[in-house]
């Protein structure tokens, strides 16, 4: 062996030879220090975030649904104000014109008689109100195209039984009858009632609108005789002639459509009625005002109020 490897191994000292490093031993090798440093953790390293997310409570929830209400709510404020402005200025536009001219029904220049009403939806009923007046315009429309439909299917009966006649003529007559007057007593009422909020409008309206709607009934079961396509004519005239029975039926269907949409759309104006504040008791206060502001009505009541002045004068004197 090598004189030098053998001096170093002799001058090593003991206690470097009884220490093992791969021993899980916490004492430090005899001739060091015991200050040991301490003992790190084994656990892996948990990145913590810098800033905690905010919870998203229930109140924060119910804030956010506020605050969309209100834009909401400033949407349809802005809304009317617009709609409020633009017939502001129509309105002045007209008065400075000389007034509103009628415009319905709309007629040629020409023809012998001019329109009779001023008609104009955007103008005179409120935002709100608008679209339920359009389905009652519309509905009124597609009533008076029935009974002109009608029409045809009664001469198409008449062409094929000469004993329906009668049916034939007073088809012509519910169509002359029927469209004019459901304007003027129905259609017109209710789109008063929503331009002025009249309660006493209300009441006209729903009084002729249940004979209305009991109109709509009689033409949809079409009751032989009187006039009208309805089922039992369409199903007696399947007997003489399938294709005039046909043309039937689909009137017969025209005029139910009519009595049901009917039926939702009063269901509906009584809703917005409900709305409205109007009651019988408005109503009452307010026939009663417009009966006594009618000059006729003053003038008949100064006139009784007179003549039994006089005769009471009269009697003291006898």
């Amino acid at each position: 062996m090598d004189p030098s490897v053998t001096q170093v191994t002799r001058n090593v000292p003991h206690a470097l030879e009884e220490y093992n490093p791969f021993t899980d031993s916490r004492t430090a090798p005899p001739g060091t220090s015991n200050k040991m440093p301490p003992a790190t953790s084994t656990q892996p390293a948990i990145m913590k975030p810098t800033e905690e997310p905010p919870a998203y409570t229930q109140h924060a929830q119910d804030q956010a649904l506020a605050q969309a209400a209100l834009m909401k709510r400033q949407e349809e404020l802005e809304k009317k104000a617009a709609e409020l402005d633009r017939r502001e200025r129509e309105m002045q536009s007209l008065s400075q014109q000389g007034g509103r001219k009628n415009n319905w029904p709309p007629l040629p220049e020409k023809f012998p008689v001019g329109p009779c009403f001023y008609h104009d939806i955007a103008v005179d009923i409120p935002v709100e109100f608008q679209k339920t007046v359009k389905i009652m315009y519309y509905l009124w429309m597609f009533h008076a195209g029935t009974l002109f439909l009608n029409i045809f299917g009664c001469l198409a009966w008449f062409c094929v039984n000469a004993s329906r006649g009668v049916d034939f003529g007073l088809s012509i007559l519910w169509f002359l009858l029927f469209t004019p007057c459901s304007f003027v007593c129905w259609y017109r009422p209710c789109m008063l009632q929503f331009r002025s909020d009249s309660s006493f409008r209300f009441f006209v309206f729903f009084f002729v609108y249940i004979c209305q709607f009991g109109v709509h009934v009689l033409q949809a079961i079409g009751i032989t005789g009187w006039g009208n396509c309805g089922w039992i004519s369409a199903l007696t005239c399947l007997n003489s002639s399938i294709p005039v029975g046909i043309i039937m039926i689909s009137i017969a269907a025209m005029f139910t459509g009519s009595a049901v949409i009917s039926l939702i759309m009063f269901k509906k104006v009584h809703g917005l009625y409900r709305t409205t504040g109007a009651s019988f008791e408005k109503a009452q206060q307010e026939f009663a005002t417009g009966v006594m502001a009618n000059k006729t009505v003053q003038t008949a009541a100064a006139n009784a109020a007179s003549s039994a002045a006089r005769t009471a004068f009269k009697g003291d004197q006898i």
